[in-house]
C-alpha cells in the first residue's frame, strides 16, 4: 500500500506540471494529426480532367469518376494545363473528354476518351483500371439507350436517362477481397500509420524525459525523508515504477482512443493490441528509470533523454518503414525495441496478425523490459541505500 500511496503522489506532483502535460498530452495529439492528414491524401488517385464537351453525358462521366473509389478528380482547363500537372506530380493521369462527345455517341459513332500518364510502375496502373471501368460503364448506358431508341421508342436523351436510372437501381455483384498470409511490410497510410509509430515514439521520449523527476526527488531529498519513515527502499522503487507505468499507459490509452474514435484507426486484434501496448509500457517505463538513475541533473535528463529516443525511433521504424532502408541500417535498427514494436504492430495491421503472430517480437520486448526495469531496480535501490 505504501508504492501505491508514493505513486499517487508522484502522479499528483507530475500532474501540477504543465510543460510536462504538454508533452504528454497535447504534442502527441497534434503530431498524429499533421502526420495523418499528410499521408491521407495518399489513399486516393488525383486524376485531372479536361472537359472540352459540356452536355449532360459528359458531365455524368465526370461525375462517375469522382465517385470512383480511390480517385480524385480536379479540374484543368486546357490539355497542356493539365499535361503540366502530370509532369509535375500533381496528377497521376489526364482524362481528356473531346468535344463532340455527347453528338458522336447519339448518333452512333465512336469515341475514343484519351487518357495521358507518364507510363511509370506503380499505382498508375490501378488509376487506368479505374478509369477503364468507369468509361466502360457509361459505355454500357448509351449502348442500351441507342439500342432501345432504334428498337422500341423515344428519344436518346430519354432512354439513356432511363438506362441510368436502372442501372442505379440494378443489383451488382459485390467483389470482396481479403489478404491471406499477406507478406506486407508496411503500416497502412493515414492516420493508421502514425497513430502507432507515435505511439511507440512518445510513449519512450516521454518516459526518458520523464527522469528528469527522479533526479529532482532525489535532489530534493524527499527520498531521504521517506526512508526516514517505516518506508523500505523497495517500496520506493516500486512506487517510482508504478508511476511510469501508469503515465505511460495513461499516454498510449490517450493515443489509442483519440486515434480510433476520432481518427478511425483500426488497431487490429484487440487482445493483441492491448498486449503489446502494455508490454511497450513497460519498456517505457524502464527506460524511464533508467534516465532517472543515469543522469546527474534533470536538465541532462530532459535533454539527452528525448534525443536518445529520437534517435532509436528513427533506426526502429517510427520515421520511416524499415523496408526502405539499407539491411544494414535495418539490422542496426533490431537492436533498439522500436523496430520489433513497429514489426508488430505491422503484422496486427498489414497482414491481420494475432497475439500467437506477434509472440516472437512480444518476447524481445520483454527482455527489453526486465533488462531495463532490473537496472535501474538495482541503480535506485543503490542509490538509495547509500544516500
Amino acid at each position: 500500500m505504501t508504492a501505491v500511496t508514493l505513486a499517487w503522489t508522484e502522479l499528483r506532483r507530475a500532474a501540477r506540471d504543465r510543460t510536462f502535460l504538454f508533452f504528454v498530452l497535447f504534442l502527441p495529439f497534434m503530431v498524429i494529426l499533421l502526420i495523418g492528414v499528410t499521408t491521407s491524401g495518399f489513399t486516393q488517385e488525383r486524376v485531372a480532367v479536361v472537359q472540352a464537351d459540356r452536355s449532360a453525358m459528359a458531365d455524368a462521366l465526370v461525375a462517375g469518376l469522382d465517385a470512383a473509389p480511390g480517385l480524385r478528380v480536379v479540374r484543368a482547363t486546357t490539355r497542356d494545363a493539365g499535361v503540366q500537372r502530370l509532369r509535375s506530380g500533381e496528377v497521376t493521369a489526364v482524362v481528356l473528354v473531346p468535344a463532340g462527345f455527347s453528338s458522336t455517341l447519339q448518333s452512333g459513332g465512336s469515341v475514343v476518351v484519351p487518357v495521358l500518364s507518364t507510363g511509370e510502375v506503380g499505382s498508375g496502373g490501378s488509376t487506368l483500371t479505374t478509369i477503364r471501368s468507369v468509361v466502360a460503364r457509361q459505355a454500357a448506358t448509351v449502348q442500351a439507350a441507342a439500342f432501345a431508341t432504334r428498337s422500341v421508342s423515344g428519344t436518346f436523351d430519354q432512354n439513356h436517362a432511363r438506362a441510368l436510372a436502372l442501372q442505379r437501381e440494378s443489383p451488382t455483384a459485390g467483389v470482396r477481397t481479403e489478404v491471406v498470409d499477406s507478406a506486407s511490410s508496411y503500416l497502412p497510410l493515414g492516420f493508421s500509420y502514425s497513430a502507432p509509430t507515435m505511439l511507440v515514439l512518445f510513449v519512450f521520449i516521454n518516459a526518458t524525459a520523464g527522469g528528469a523527476a527522479i533526479i529532482q526527488t532525489r535532489r530534493l531529498g524527499i527520498f531521504s525523508r521517506a526512508l526516514a519513515a517505516p518506508v523500505r527502499p523497495r517500496d520506493l522503487v516500486l512506487g517510482e515504477g508504478l508511476c511510469y507505468l501508469t503515465l505511460a499507459v495513461a499516454q498510449a490509452a490517450l493515443i489509442v482512443l483519440v486515434g480510433g474514435l476520432v481518427f478511425g484507426v483500426n488497431w487490429g486484434n484487440p487482445l493483441a493490441a492491448t498486449v503489446l501496448v502494455t508490454v511497450w509500457c513497460l519498456v517505457g517505463t524502464g527506460a524511464g528509470l533508467v534516465s532517472g538513475t543515469l543522469f546527474h541533473t534533470p536538465e541532462q535528463a530532459s535533454a539527452i533523454g528525448p534525443a536518445v529516443g529520437i534517435a532509436f525511433g528513427m533506426l526502429g521504424g517510427c520515421m520511416w518503414p524499415l523496408e526502405i532502408v539499407p539491411a544494414g541500417v535495418r539490422a542496426a535498427g533490431h537492436l533498439t525495441p522500436h523496430a520489433w514494436a513497429v514489426d508488430a504492430w505491422v503484422t496486427l495491421l498489414s497482414r491481420g496478425g494475432g497475439l500467437s503472430d506477434i509472440l516472437g517480437p512480444l518476447a524481445v520486448l520483454s527482455a527489453f523490459a526486465v533488462a531495463l526495469l532490473g537496472t535501474a531496480t538495482l541503480r535506485l535501490r543503490r542509490s538509495l541505500t547509500t544516500a
